[in-house]
């Protein structure tokens, strides 16, 4: 077990470096279908789900989320697995403690934007209430040390996942994290600024944003977070290269074309390891305390955070040191015949 819980790591000023993105990772793999993103995987091959939550606390991440995301009864009925329903989330909830166990990590119970909540329509609201009920309920269950509510794209359903997890939470914390859509107001009509604040005065632990927008569209509606809210903060974006034209991941174009390149082209619009690392220097000089990337996350980007935020990652044993290559490297120490020749060979006419 953890020697620290998620708030007295908060209360002294400690920062958590958090892993998210684990749908886009198995799709990408051939683990999961793009469209349903339905956890199948967590089932079918449980060995995979513990590799990688592994390679992630490896990379720096202080939490292992439970792999839960999308694994509610209305995405199952989707896929006709609705029967899976409790076995695929207690799986995930079982391989997730057992990582954690292992590596003196955190754990994380998850739930998430329903697909059916409506503003208005109680019978919808009374759909998710049930849902998310469920789902915190199983967190409890399978020893969760607190609960992620994520990527809520209204304030209400935000507001209806924390009270969930006040009711049937058993008092584990929860952190709220909202998906900014292409303006700083949520799809509700609340400015995600006082969406936080609420959040926050009614309970979270911690409120802040993940998903949707990436490092470069995320910073300024964190900043207005950080103004209305006493923190802890998290800030978990995508890291896609998302810009003041296309400001969500849903918007981006391949590079050169007007196409979509969401879903499936997205990997066009990947971030570099140097942006993510600006990305979380930016963050830590503003304070942020809980950090980490959403969907499309990779080890390699996990690794740049945890060297940023001083996470004590096994992974950075192996950090890159170009200068030893024998064509990109320090001539001082390599060859000279190959720095130079390659050099003469990509100069410039």
């Amino acid at each position: 077990m953890p020697g620290k819980s998620l708030l007295e790591r908060l209360k002294n000023g400690e920062s958590l470096v958090v892993a998210e993105g684990y749908i886009f990772e198995f799709e990408r793999r051939g683990y999961l279908k793009s469209g349903s993103f339905v956890p199948e995987v967590v089932l079918d091959h449980p060995e995979l789900v513990k590799s990688l939550h592994e390679e992630y606390v490896h990379a720096g991440s202080d939490v292992v989320l439970a792999f839960t995301y999308y694994a509610h009864r209305e995405k199952l009925r989707l896929i006709n697995r609705e029967s899976d329903l409790k076995a695929m989330n207690m799986k995930a909830l079982e391989i997730a403690r057992g990582v954690a166990d292992q590596t003196g990590t955190l754990m994380a119970g998850n739930i998430y934007n329903s697909i059916v909540c409506k503003k208005g329509d109680e019978k919808a609201i009374n759909k998710a209430r049930d849902m998310f009920h469920e789902q915190v309920e199983w967190a409890v269950e399978g020893g969760a040390d607190f609960i992620v509510a994520e990527t809520f794209f209204e304030f209400g359903e935000a507001m209806l996942a924390l009270e969930c997890i006040k009711q049937y939470g058993k008092g584990l914390p929860a952190v709220i994290t909202l998906a900014v859509p292409m303006t700083t107001t949520m799809q509700d009509g609340i400015p995600v600024d006082e969406a936080c604040k609420r959040l926050e005065d009614a309970g979270a632990d911690v409120v802040g944003l993940n998903c949707g927008r990436g490092p470069e569209t995320i910073i300024e509606p964190l900043k207005l977070v950080l103004k209305a809210c006493r923190g802890p903060i998290a800030a978990l974006p995508v890291p896609y290269r998302t810009n003041d034209k296309e400001v969500i991941f849903f918007s981006l174009t391949v590079p050169g074309t007007d196409k979509p390149a969401f879903p499936l082209d997205i990997s066009t619009c990947y971030c570099t390891r140097e942006e993510i690392r600006k990305f979380a220097e930016e963050c830590k000089s503003l304070g942020i305390q809980y950090v980490g990337l959403c969907c499309g996350n990779a080890p390699h980007f996990m690794r740049e955070v945890a060297g940023v935020y001083g996470t004590p990652a096994a992974a950075l044993k192996y950090s890159p040191e170009m200068e030893k290559h024998f064509v990109f490297g320090d001539e001082k120490i390599n060859d000279p015949y190959f720095t130079k020749a390659y050099k003469y060979a990509i100069a410039k006419k």
